[in-house]
């Protein structure tokens, strides 16, 4: 599977500062950010619920992986999906970092693929309390 997800009894925007601060207990940064809701509303005059697409970056992590196989920023940042799931709920959707990275024959990417997905999970866990 590419992704894992948690669902949050609470609206978008509770959730996406939840998920944030999340983040950044395991030392993940935002690198990154889609408004999805906004980019299709300007392109296609479509609406759609809430959804962000931010990308999570742990320094660390990002530079051991490039160290070993520079190529592979290809392969970064950690997407972090978070989306209206209507009713007050949100779902938060983590890319799996094993999944991704898992592209790469370096043992030192796998290495920080397991790694990186067990911050991610951490960080799934506590927003599911």
């Amino acid at each position: 599977m590419y992704e894992f997800n948690v669902e949050l009894p609470v609206p978008f925007d509770e959730a996406q500062s939840r998920v944030r601060e999340a983040l950044l207990g395991e030392q993940f940064g935002i690198v990154s950010e889609i408004d999805v809701q906004a980019v299709f509303k300007a392109k296609m005059a479509k609406d759609i619920p809430p959804y962000r697409i931010l990308g999570a970056c742990n320094p660390g992590l990002a530079d051991r992986i490039l160290a070993a196989e520079p190529n592979a920023g290809a392969l970064l940042p950690c997407n972090v999906v978070v989306r209206d799931a209507g009713g007050g709920r949100t779902v938060v959707s983590f890319m799996d970092p094993e999944a991704v990275l898992g592209l790469s024959a370096a043992p030192a990417a796998l290495a920080v693929a397991a790694e990186a997905k067990a911050r991610l999970g951490r960080v799934a866990a506590k927003l599911a309390g």
